[in-house]
């Protein structure tokens, strides 16, 4: 899969969990400060890129500020495909 693929994929992935669109235009936001993104968001986040791109990432295997932007999460789930 491309990193197009995964980019547009997971943009609305996080777009439906965060419930905002403005995951499209500010990718370097971080989206627990902005209120945008919980603890339990965030497991829905790895639930779904589980699902979608049979990539296994534990919560525990992280820190928050390691995941916490769009363009982070991107680069996690890219660096496991």
């Amino acid at each position: 899969m491309d990193k197009t693929t995964v980019e547009e994929k997971m943009l609305a992935i996080l777009a439906d969990i965060c419930a905002d669109d403005i995951v499209y235009e500010e990718r370097d936001i971080d989206l627990f400060d902005a209120g945008l993104l919980d603890s339990m968001a965030a497991i829905e986040v790895l639930v779904s890129i589980e699902d979608e791109f049979g990539v296994e990432i534990a919560p525990t295997e992280h820190e928050r500020n390691e995941m916490n932007t769009v363009n982070k999460i991107i680069h996690q789930v890219c660096a496991r495909l």
